[in-house]
Formats: structure tokens, sequence, C-alpha cells
């Protein structure tokens, strides 16, 4: 699951890089760049620490 959400992470990362640079989509742009983080954040969060 937590490959998954780094795909998710990575895809939306791409596209707000994409969106950026030609603007066309505007706004959308931004808020898939905060979802991308977001799932970032839960990746790192929620991955098991080895002790």
């Amino acid at each position: 699951m937590n490959s998954l959400l780094y795909v998710i992470a990575v895809i939306l990362i791409i596209g707000w890089a994409i969106g950026f640079f030609f603007t066309a989509v505007g706004s959308l742009i931004h808020i898939l760049l905060i979802i991308a983080i977001v799932a970032f954040l839960l990746g790192i969060i929620r991955r098991p620490t080895a002790v």
C-alpha cells in the first residue's frame, strides 16, 4: 500500500510540474500538489519503524 501512495504522489507531482510550466489548468494543479504532499506524508507517517 505504501508503494501505491508513492506512485500516486509522484504522478501528481509530475502533473503539477507540467501544469505549472504550461499554466493551462490553473488552480487545479496546485490542488494536485497538495494532494501529492498529503499522500507522501501519510506514507512516511504510516511506515513501520524498525528498532
